[in-house]
């Protein structure tokens, strides 16, 4: 559990410089917006409730942060438009499921033929899994199962090369890489 500002910096302080610069390209503007998050995370320390939300609860304010840094621009300058793409929280979760998705399609190279035939024809043809049984040969319930093992091994394939954070619905919002080496990613 993660209860002191301490703490919270040795854990979070590289992984929200990062979710920072994927959203803001000036790198004097992504310190300061760091900055002006681990100060909120310290001046509010204490409404942190469930320490075992820590995560999410920093990351909603780095992700406030940012969206008021796109509204005092457009105030100051007049010329920053803010969409509804920078507002909503699905926009974060696009790009990190989009790229999770790209490290996905390389690894499906690495899966057995069998495995990868099912995974190609269902996920990226959009056939129906009685449809591929068909084309493959197989029962339905053969179908199925190929399907959902080549599933398993693109899932222990993505959890051995990242670490992962899912929101409530189950969409990626953050990844980081568990190795600098991942032949995937």
């Amino acid at each position: 559990m993660i209860t002191s500002i301490e703490s919270i910096w040795e854990e979070f302080n590289k992984p929200l410089k990062s979710f920072i610069q994927r959203r803001i390209k000036n790198d004097q503007d992504v310190d300061d917006i760091l900055q002006n998050v681990f100060y909120k995370i310290h001046s509010s320390i204490n409404s942190l409730r469930d320490t075992e939300k820590t995560h999410a609860w920093v990351y909603r304010i780095a992700r406030n942060t940012i969206v008021d840094f796109y509204r005092a621009q457009k105030y100051e300058e007049g010329i920053i438009e803010l969409s509804e793409d920078i507002l909503s929280e699905t926009d974060d979760e696009s790009t990190a499921n989009d790229e999770i998705a790209q490290c996905v399609k390389a690894m499906i190279e690495y899966l057995p033929e069998s495995y990868k035939q099912a995974i190609l024809l269902t996920e990226f043809q959009h056939l129906t899994q009685k449809e591929l049984g068909e084309r493959m040969g197989l029962s339905v319930s053969g179908a199925k199962s190929r399907v959902q093992r080549a599933r398993a091994k693109l899932k222990e394939m993505l959890l051995g090369c990242c670490q992962l954070e899912f929101d409530r619905l189950g969409n990626v919002i953050d990844y980081q890489h568990k190795c600098n080496d991942c032949k995937f990613c």
